[in-house]
Formats: structure tokens, C-alpha cells, sequence
């Protein structure tokens, strides 16, 4: 026992390693204590890590980064409101026309389940049909009362949110960006942040983490475009609604293509039934998930994070589950973190090891 806990208890009296574990283990406590006060500083953390990359080009060809700052955000901002005005509207009126036609879909739903003992009598039975029926019913019933308990105070509330993060989201990244260097100047005097192990972590953690962002928010635009302009030649209903949805889908890995799979295919069920038609959306959508997955995303990530699938799928479910869709989104990111700081406990049971076989 003492050959497997000496060396890890000298790691641990590594005043280097030790710092840093305290450093990360303090920093994980506020964002999981204090995460949804941080919100509005996280998303303007994740615009600005976006506008860097842009910013940093320019940069390097000796423009001064005041210039490019007021250039590129003001650009981004016009993006931004771009995109609002040309789809947000419609996504609001087909979400609002999809929650008008709920009834229709659950009803084509219980239509479905109510025919599978005639089609296989041998795997379910008509009195487990019906229950399951019932049971959908129940829950829809919840759900409605549990959605309209609020009032009228969660809209105001959902209002007032709204309007804090057009306000102060902007106002933060703005200057995140023009005052970068006197940030980090500020962190490195007053943090004392000189730990030679935590600057090696933070390196490759920074470096993975503004790839990250910046990659997703190319992947999001291009399969919401993809998806839109494939819906909208199907003339499927909700089209911008739909391919939105597939868009933010690609930030859950794995899981979020085979969620937003299942609206997609009922409300091609409800409009067409089975049939060719449906049969080809599907088909056409399979292969833009495909083509995601396979070309997309390796072009984009061309410094792709070096962990198993079933790491990032517990990652997601772990930091999901802690912390909601920051969590969510941040997974891969913390994931990273985590293997960055095992390598590092790694490396120094190793330096320890041979330096106890030279002593």
C-alpha cells in the first residue's frame, strides 16, 4: 500500500500541484454555487473567446488592436441583430403555431400506439396500448397546469432577463476585448498566478476552449442553414423552427442529433404520413447528420479534443446535471480540464518515480 500512496503523498506536498488543485477545485465551487448569477459573465466570456480569434488575426498583421476591436464587435452586433430580425420573429410564430397544434400531434401519437396490437399482437396488447395512452395523457395534463402556474410572472420575469442581457452581455465583451492585456495584467499581479504546472494547464485549456466555441458557432450556422434550406425544399411545416433546433443540437454530442430527430419525424408523420415523402426527409436529414459528423465537424475542430466518446457523453450527463445548459455546453471544455490536470498528476508520479530510482 505504501508504494501506491508515498508517491501520490508526495505529489499532493508538490507545492505547485498542490495550488493548482486548490486554484481549480475553488474556481469549479463558485461556478457551481454562484453559476446563475455568473450567466450574463459566462455568455459574454463565450462572445468574447469568439471575437478573439478574428481579433488575433488581425492583430498579427500590425493593425492596432483598438481598430479591430470597434470593427469586429460592431460587425458582430450587426450580425447578431441580423439574425433577429430575420428569424427570430418567424421562430416565434411557428413555435407559437406548433404549441397551438400539441392536441393534433399527441392525438396522432395515441393513434399510433392504439394500432401497434393489430400490427404486433405478439409484443403488446391492447390493454397495455391503453394504458400507455393514458399515462401520455396524464403527463401532458401536468405538464400544461405545471406551464401555465406562472402567470403572468414568468413572462415578466423571462422580459426583464432578457433585457439585463441585451444590456450588460454587449457592455462586457466590449470590454473584454479592448481591455484583454490590462485584464490579464491585473490577474497575473493580484492572483499571483506564477504556477509553472497551472500556466501548462491553462495554455492547452485555453487554447482547446476558443477552439471549441469558435468551431460550434460555425457548425451551429451551417447546419441551421443546411437543415433550413433542405426543410424548406421538402416544404415541411415549421421549417426555420425545425432546422434552428438542429443547429443548437450539434452542442450536445451524440444525444442532441438523436433528440431533435424525434420532432423532426412527427411532424412529417402528422403532414404526410408514412410514404415516400416522409421516407426521403428522413433519409436527406440522416445524411446531413452524417455529413456533420464525419466532414463538418472534423474540418472545423482541426484540433480536435483527444477524448473517448463515453468520456464526453458523461461529461455532458455529469456537468448537465450540475449546472444545466452552461453545464451542457462547457462539457467538452471541463472534460478537457479534467484530462489536462490528470496528465499533469500523471507526469508528476512519473518525475517522482525516477527521481526516487536515482536517489
Amino acid at each position: 500500500m505504501n508504494q501506491i500512496f508515498d508517491p501520490i503523498k508526495r505529489l499532493l506536498l508538490n507545492q505547485q500541484f498542490t495550488a493548482m488543485l486548490i486554484f481549480i477545485i475553488a474556481i469549479a465551487l463558485i461556478v457551481i454555487y454562484a453559476g446563475k448569477i455568473l450567466t450574463p459573465f459566462l455568455a459574454a466570456l463565450v462572445i468574447a473567446y469568439l471575437l478573439e480569434g478574428i481579433i488575433s488575426w488581425f492583430t498579427k498583421k500590425r493593425i492596432p488592436r483598438i481598430i479591430v476591436v470597434n470593427i469586429v464587435f460592431l460587425t458582430f452586433i450587426s450580425f447578431v441583430i441580423g439574425i433577429m430580425l430575420w428569424a427570430f420573429p418567424e421562430i416565434g410564430r411557428q413555435a407559437k403555431q406548433i404549441g397551438s397544434n400539441i392536441p393534433l400531434y399527441i392525438e396522432a401519437g395515441q393513434d399510433i400506439i392504439l394500432k401497434l396490437p393489430e400490427r404486433y399482437p405478439d409484443l403488446i396488447s391492447t390493454e397495455q396500448a391503453s394504458t400507455a395512452v393514458r399515462h401520455i395523457n396524464r403527463e401532458v395534463t401536468t405538464f400544461a397546469q405545471t406551464a401555465l402556474s406562472g402567470g403572468v410572472i414568468k413572462p415578466l420575469f423571462w422580459t426583464v432577463t432578457v433585457i439585463i442581457y441585451l444590456i450588460l452581455v454587449p457592455v462586457m465583451v466590449y470590454f473584454m476585448l479592448k481591455d484583454k492585456r490590462t485584464i490579464f495584467s491585473y490577474c497575473k499581479r493580484y492572483l499571483s498566478v506564477s504556477n509553472p504546472l497551472l500556466k501548462s494547464v491553462w495554455h492547452d485549456v485555453d487554447k482547446q476552449i476558443g477552439n471549441y466555441i469558435r468551431g460550434k458557432f460555425i457548425e451551429i450556422l451551417i447546419v441551421w442553414f443546411v437543415s433550413f434550406i433542405t426543410f424548406t425544399l421538402f416544404e415541411l411545416q415549421y421549417a426555420m423552427l425545425l432546422s434552428f433546433i438542429v443547429g443548437i443540437s450539434v452542442l450536445i454530442p451524440y444525444i442532441g442529433a438523436t433528440i431533435v430527430t424525434l420532432p423532426i419525424a412527427i411532424v412529417a408523420f402528422v403532414q404526410w404520413g408514412i410514404g415516400s415523402q416522409f421516407y426521403l426527409l428522413m433519409g436527406v436529414y440522416l445524411v446531413i447528420q452524417i455529413l456533420d459528423g464525419n466532414v463538418l465537424a472534423p474540418l472545423i475542430f482541426s484540433e480536435a479534443v483527444n477524448i473517448h466518446p463515453v468520456a464526453i457523453i458523461v461529461a455532458i450527463l455529469v456537468f448537465g446535471g450540475i449546472w444545466g445548459f452552461w453545464g451542457i455546453f462547457f462539457a467538452i471544455p471541463l472534460a478537457t480540464v479534467i484530462k489536462a490536470v490528470i496528465d499533469a498528476w500523471h507526469s508528476g508520479l512519473e518525475e517522482l518515480e525516477i527521481t526516487s530510482t536515482d536517489t
